[in-house]
């Protein structure tokens, strides 16, 4: 495979309703798109990225407007494909990552001012490029289906064919009750619930007990199929909000006051980034699972070594490469891994399902376990379903709370394999 043109378009996608966490909140989700040319094979292929800055790293987002920390990731994934021209032959998408990832990492440190910028900031601009990168190797290799994309060494942790997948839609600290109660009666089993409230330490913690009280208050013993035992569960998740672990044992202690402590599925990612290394959290009363943090395998070794139990996987958020080099990892750390979204479109939340799909069943879920986040934050969630390329199929919308997985969805990969139309459609012949 070698790369011999590149194009980026962008598609601005905005929020019904600001979008809420880590203390913050953004208003927009911005799509790249990449196009990449083989000329050789005469091939080329469509990559569709949404970009995270808040998420991916909270201080570019509070150093520049909402738009300059996107026009900043967009900067990093155009020397990204100006970088991959320059490669050469490659025999595969994760080669490609490598041979550019040092060299992208070096531009984006300068573009953005931060020495320390996250790796995590870094891969998210580069996901279009990375998944352009997938189709076009697969086109060059004739595959037809997911399976045969998946690298030798996560084979046997993508084993797995689950017929469903339980949703967790996230639930930010501005969701009116209304809208709580309305995910319930659609079958949500599992929430997922931003904790880290905006505000110093004192605040923060007064928001997330005041906020958890309002939910289960809301949600109290409400049933569900979709736990092992019959109730809505939570999973909280702090985007790294927490400096130590004193203010964070009060919200538990408070979150097993009001009868949560047998609710609580995990806690994803607790801690901020300049102290995550060096917290042990082993002793905590709950689940801790990785996200964010995590950049490499070295990084899971390390988590376990700390006391983390599970780590979420982001082929959306961090390439598909990299997805699959942690889905190895855990299975090798003994660590429960399940994928987690980054508000993402439809096209992209197939991505995410390949993985989750193929994952063992989360403890405490019947079946599987995905983050999927769009319904509820999307004003055109149901026109973006219809443009989908494989529209109407049954696996593509949750209903009863989870994805439910046939035999056309493994037949046709989630779609992945097509052009992402009308995504495509935006760059220019």
């Amino acid at each position: 495979m070698r790369i011999d043109q590149t194009d980026l378009e962008i598609q601005r996608e905005p929020f019904a309703r600001p979008f809420a966490f880590k203390g913050s909140a953004f208003h927009e989700k911005w799509n790249l798109i990449a196009r990449l040319r083989d000329d050789t094979a005469g091939t080329q292929a469509f990559g569709v990225g949404g970009l995270a800055v808040l998420w991916s790293d909270s201080r570019v987002f509070a150093r520049h407007s909402e738009m300059g920390g996107n026009a900043l990731m967009v900067a990093i994934l155009e020397r990204g494909l100006a970088l991959a021209k320059d490669v050469g032959e490659v025999e595969s998408p994760p080669q490609l990552l490598s041979s550019i990832l040092p060299a992208v990492e070096d531009y984006a440190r300068v573009v953005t001012g931060v020495r320390d910028l996250s790796r995590t900031f870094i891969l998210n601009a580069l996901v279009a490029l990375d998944n352009a990168a997938w189709i076009l190797w697969s086109k060059n290799h004739g595959v037809t289906a997911f399976e045969s994309l998946v690298p030798l060494q996560a084979r046997d942790s993508l084993a797995v064919r689950q017929q469903q997948l339980a949703l967790a839609p996230a639930v930010g600290y501005n969701m009116p009750d209304a809208q709580v109660r309305s995910l319930l009666q659609e079958g949500a089993g599992i929430l997922k619930v931003k904790i880290g409230h905006p505000g110093d330490e004192k605040a923060m913690v007064a928001g997330d007990i005041a906020g958890l009280t309002r939910l289960h208050r809301l949600v109290g013993d409400a049933p569900t199929p979709l736990t092992t035992d019959g109730r809505v569960a939570y999973y909280l998740d702090a985007n790294g909000r927490y400096t130590h672990r004193e203010p964070l044992e009060r919200v538990l202690d408070a979150a097993l006051h009001i009868g949560l402590g047998d609710r609580i599925l995990l806690l994803e990612e607790p801690f901020a980034a300049d102290v995550v290394e060096d917290t042990d959290v082993h002793g905590l009363p709950v689940q801790i699972a990785a996200d964010e943090s995590l950049h490499d395998p070295e990084d899971v070794e390390r988590r376990r070594q700390l006391g983390y139990g599970a780590i979420a996987i982001k082929p959306a958020g961090k390439t598909m490469s990299i997805a699959f080099d942690m889905v190895a990892a855990a299975q090798k750390a003994q660590l429960t891994a399940f994928v987690a979204d980054n508000a993402c479109v439809p096209w992209l939340v197939e991505w995410n399902k390949n993985i989750s799909a193929r994952l063992p069943c989360f403890p405490g879920v019947q079946g599987g376990l995905i983050e999927s986040n769009g319904a509820e934050n999307y004003g055109r969630w149901s026109q973006m379903l219809e443009q989908h390329p494989c529209a109407g199929a049954g696996w593509l919308a949750a209903r009863d709370g989870a994805f439910h997985l046939d035999d056309d969805y493994w037949h046709r990969s989630g779609g992945i394999l097509l052009d992402p139309r009308p995504y495509s459609d935006l760059l220019r012949t």
